[in-house]
């Protein structure tokens, strides 16, 4: 079993609520996460019909039977079960009883925020990281075999192929958490739609171009990108910008959580035809971006993380926010790194010039410039 850098963080939230909920997509590891820190707990999966509708039936008499805590899988299918753990945990104020986890973010987030505010601790288990795969001897080589093979623990425990794996994967999640979410009638145009936001990996996200291309209008797009990113199969990156400068581009840009998702939806079947893919450097910044995600969210760290443009084309492909600093990140592709790679940050530099500045890039040498810009190798991002 693949250690999770997360424990130590689960841990110490365990000893700060309550409760504690894991949220993260389908088969990212939250039911091994919990049955691994609340050992010999109880465990109840709402994912089985039979328990779901027993727990409706009566919830309070339901509870009853996990008094002294438990693991809690899939808890936003059961919404009535919130109210019912309010009461308990407010009869009993130790910390660490429940253990919630769920795959989806925004039922959970609304019925944690009405119910459970203050009672529970809230932390995101996204796939595998490159720091946890290369700690377990795992990781490959090359950028390429980690990036086509994805982070979900399934693949690399079992040494599955990524491709049927991602096919069943999506079926999965057409056929039953997208009903959740929604009541989507078009389920062929629901597919497409997801087909087609891959080709947008890395880009200001355009909702009318997209509406044209699926044949819905706008507003649905823009529900179906948050069904996407509630369900942890989309992440968007959030503009950077302050009062000072009005005008920089303001909506977001479009990023997977898992690239090996995204090759599969971009039919890329094998790591050599990834290499000679034409959006290669697109997918490859997508995994940068979703690996410091990955590092962040394990270290117990949320949000921060922004791009930069304005409307004369300067750009920074990430900007971090940590203990009050800045840093200015560009993502290339290219094994070798030149100054024109750096153009977008001369010019953050230049207007933040207490900001820190890095390039990571596809090659395999680490140096710095005489602008004090860092060259940084895809293979140390896990330090990072």
């Amino acid at each position: 079993m693949i250690q999770r850098d997360i424990l130590s963080e689960s841990k110490f939230m365990l000893s700060q609520f309550r409760a504690v909920c894991i949220t993260g997509p389908r088969q990212s590891g939250k039911t091994t996460l919990g049955k691994m820190l609340f050992k010999g707990r109880p465990y109840v999966s709402f994912e089985n019909p039979q328990t779901q509708e027993l727990a409706e039936s009566n919830i309070a008499s339901f509870m009853k039977q996990y008094i002294k805590g438990a693991i809690l899988d899939e808890v936003q299918r059961v919404p009535a079960l919130f109210r019912q753990l309010q009461g308990m945990l407010d009869k009993n104020t130790r910390r660490g009883q429940f253990l919630l986890t769920g795959s989806n973010n925004f039922l959970l987030q609304e019925q944690i925020s009405q119910s459970l505010a203050g009672r529970a601790g809230y932390i995101e288990l996204l796939p595998l990281s490159y720091a946890e795969l290369k700690k377990a001897n795992l990781a490959y080589a090359e950028a390429e075999g980690n990036i086509f093979t994805g982070g979900y623990p399934e693949i690399w425990d079992e040494d599955l192929s990524p491709g049927k794996w991602m096919q069943s994967y999506v079926q999965t999640y057409l056929q039953r958490d997208v009903r959740l979410l929604r009541n989507i009638t078009n389920l062929a145009a629901f597919n497409r739609f997801i087909a087609i936001t891959a080709h947008y990996a890395g880009q200001i996200i355009n909702r009318d171009e997209i509406a044209k291309q699926v044949g819905v209008d706008t507003k649905t797009i823009l529900a179906w990108l948050g069904i996407l990113e509630s369900s942890y199969i989309i992440y968007l990156l959030q503009p950077w910008y302050n009062n000072l400068n009005k005008r920089v581009i303001k909506s977001p840009k479009l990023y997977f959580v898992d690239t090996g998702l995204l090759c599969h939806l971009l039919g890329i079947s094998s790591i050599t035809a990834l290499k000679k893919h034409d959006k290669y450097g697109a997918i490859f910044e997508n995994w940068v971006i979703s690996e410091i995600k990955k590092n962040r969210a394990n270290s117990g760290v949320a949000g921060g993380m922004y791009y930069f443009r304005d409307s004369a084309g300067n750009e920074v492909d990430l900007i971090l926010e940590k203990n009050n600093e800045l840093f200015g990140v560009e993502v290339k592709a290219t094994k070798k790194p030149n100054r024109e790679h750096v153009r977008g940050l001369l010019y953050w530099k230049k207007n933040q010039p207490s900001s820190n500045v890095l390039l990571i890039h596809g090659g395999n040498t680490s140096e710095k410039t005489t602008d004090d810009i860092s060259f940084m190798p895809w293979n140390e991002i896990d330090g990072f």
